[in-house]
């Protein structure tokens, strides 16, 4: 008995709590689903992959690999119905170009950031390009150009941009429109992927109902809720949380009852790759498994 009080005293029973989730990793190259058992119900495997969408129709928008977007049915067959492959586009051709972000729209198409070629494009089901943008880019690079990249309700687009430590949102046209470099708090820049790196390679991105953007800083280590005025008005920096060092902070989702959930990515086996807060900063849940999971764990979608 004294022993459980403990483990509730430090929130580690939340590693016991599993949750219906769709979650992948880089290092052993694996997509699984989770039942609220915990149990693995259908496996994939998987190269490059920094986003992950569940659609309407129960399929998974995934990545194979840094080029290819596919729409797969997680069942047995894992039947294809859709595959945009970036190296196949005819206005790619002699170029080098990474894909770490996609959105499948209400109207059907599908949003696609483009790294080295710098541009989001919309594709319909017949990989047709509807629509493009260009990027604005500083540092242009064919694996960091973007990250996280969402297309919002008001038609705008709100880009990750990894390599410029920055934060754009581009109207319709293509116009940036609001920008937010992400603070490196008067610290040195330290190369490495784990706790001990540093910088401001920013990931995750979400715009709020209250017209706040909340940021995952990648190797920053923190979570950032700006202000449209570029004020911090709410964060969690890599020792906030008891028991638990951030390193690579990918996606971020603010839920319904106000927590956050976000993934922590490269930070070795003795922290968890999905952690849920709540507004005080407490953790509520966490995920943790370094079975079927590696240390390049960058996405998860869990069923709320």
């Amino acid at each position: 008995m004294k022993i459980l009080t403990l483990l509730f005293a430090f929130g580690l029973t939340n590693f016991l709590h599993a949750r219906d989730m769709f979650i992948a990793d880089m290092e052993k190259g694996n997509l699984v689903h989770l039942n609220d058992k915990g149990e693995v119900t259908w496996k994939t495997k998987v190269k490059n992959i920094h986003d992950l969408q569940v659609l309407e129709n129960g399929n998974v928008l995934m990545q194979t690999d840094a080029w290819n977007v596919i729409e797969m049915t997680p069942n047995q067959e894992q039947t294809v119905v859709w595959q945009y492959d970036a190296r196949a586009e005819p206005s790619n051709k002699n170029r080098r170009v990474e894909i770490h972000a996609f959105q499948r729209l209400a109207n059907g198409d599908t949003m696609i950031a483009e790294s080295g070629s710098a541009r989001i494009i919309e594709v319909d089901a017949n990989n047709v390009i509807k629509k493009q943008i260009a990027l604005q880019v500083k540092s242009p690079s064919a694996h960091s150009d973007t990250r996280m990249v969402r297309k919002l309700a008001n038609d705008h687009y709100l880009v990750a941009h990894e390599n410029d430590g920055c934060v754009r949102e581009y109207d319709a046209e293509g116009k940036v429109v609001w920008e937010y470099a992400i603070p490196l708090y008067d610290q040195a820049q330290k190369n490495g992927h784990g706790p001990d790196g540093f910088g401001n390679r920013v990931f995750g991105v979400e715009r709020l109902k209250n017209g706040n953007t909340l940021i995952g800083a990648g190797n920053g280590h923190s979570v950032l809720e700006v202000t449209p005025e570029k004020k911090i008005v709410w964060e969690i920096h890599q020792k906030d949380l008891e028991g638990i060092t951030l390193a690579w902070v990918c996606g971020v989702k603010r839920l319904a009852n106000g927590n956050t959930r976000f993934i922590n990515c490269h930070a070795g086996p003795q922290n968890p790759q999905v952690i849920e807060v709540s507004p005080d900063k407490k953790v509520v849940w966490s995920y943790k498994n370094f079975d079927f999971l590696g240390n390049s764990t960058a996405v998860a979608v869990v069923k709320d």
